[in-house]
């Protein structure tokens, strides 16, 4: 299994002192496909802490230190992990399984969110959750596939990748078969979820709602406006919300899906049953007129 956050002492630790390579992951896709990947060969880590969030979590000078004595450091790219770009990571050490895909990104206006105890930051310029879009999570995955190969011999990278790019082809095609080739406009809780909504035939109206909270009075009559606007049915939330949300949401007559985005460990399962899960909740409301 994945560990998530870093045990700084064992992971500053030299190489040598390590039972097996050690990979550290800036997201739970990249850590999930480094762990398909590798199977026993190496050791995966998650560098951000258990329920943070890993665009607005920022590490202490331990945790940086502990990331750069990692074997193979993989990142998501596209602006998710905008540290990244301050820290002095080990080049040949570090992939950036995002760096194919510049012309495939989605740009974005600035918006700043709140994300309770780890404060505010800001989406700049770029969508950052690549992987909803399966096809792409598919390029990301071979790409860490290469650099892993270089720098793990002897993990079975080859023997690996086929069955996680058919588990992803998979996704793919339940997105495909969503909507029956219309486009349905659905509203998300918060905007994570631009390159599934353009993969997969879907017009995404996003809110910005704080995960796990209830909205407010008007927070639901901004929903209500925004579903009038759009025509939209369907209530995408990124996280099982709480019973009286659920309920607010309910009525105003429309259907509600938990979808979640994956940039964090799930609760049970893992990314491709979660997301395979997720998306027969969407294709059932979808079908039954949402």
């Amino acid at each position: 299994m994945i560990r998530a956050a870093l045990a700084a002492v064992l992971l500053a630790a030299p190489a040598w002192a390590q039972d097996r390579p050690v990979i550290v992951a800036d997201s739970y896709p990249m850590a999930y496909f480094a762990e398909r990947l590798a199977g026993n060969a190496a050791e995966v880590r998650l560098s951000v802490p258990d329920g943070r969030d890993p665009s607005s979590w920022r590490p202490g000078l331990a945790d940086v230190v502990a990331i750069q004595a990692a074997d193979l450091i993989v990142l998501n790219g596209s602006g998710l992990s905008d540290w990244t770009t301050r820290a002095a990571l080990p080049r040949a050490r570090t992939v950036d399984t995002g760096r194919g895909l510049a012309d495939d990104r989605i740009a974005t206006e600035t918006i700043t969110h709140s994300h309770g105890e780890e404060g505010s930051h800001s989406h700049e310029g770029v969508a950052t959750h690549t992987w909803l879009d399966f096809a792409l999570a598919a390029r990301q995955a071979e790409a860490l596939a290469a650099a892993m190969a270089r720098a793990l011999p002897d993990a079975p990278v080859d023997a690996s990748l086929g069955a996680l790019l058919s588990d992803l082809a998979t996704l793919d095609a339940a997105g495909d078969a969503l909507t029956g080739g219309r486009t349905v406009p659905v509203i998300v809780s918060h905007p994570r979820y631009e390159y599934f909504g353009r993969a997969y035939g879907l017009a995404v109206e996003a809110l910005d709602w704080e995960a796990g909270a209830a909205p407010d009075a008007d927070a639901l009559a901004d929903l209500a406006s925004r579903a009038d606007r759009t025509s939209a049915r369907i209530l995408i939330w990124e996280a099982e919300p709480p019973t009286e949300a659920r309920d607010a949401v309910a009525a105003l007559g429309l259907s509600q899906v938990v979808l979640p985005p994956m940039a964090t460990p799930p609760a049970e399962g893992d990314f491709v049953t979660g997301l395979r899960d997720g998306m027969a909740a969407l294709g059932a409301a979808i079908a039954a007129g949402g």
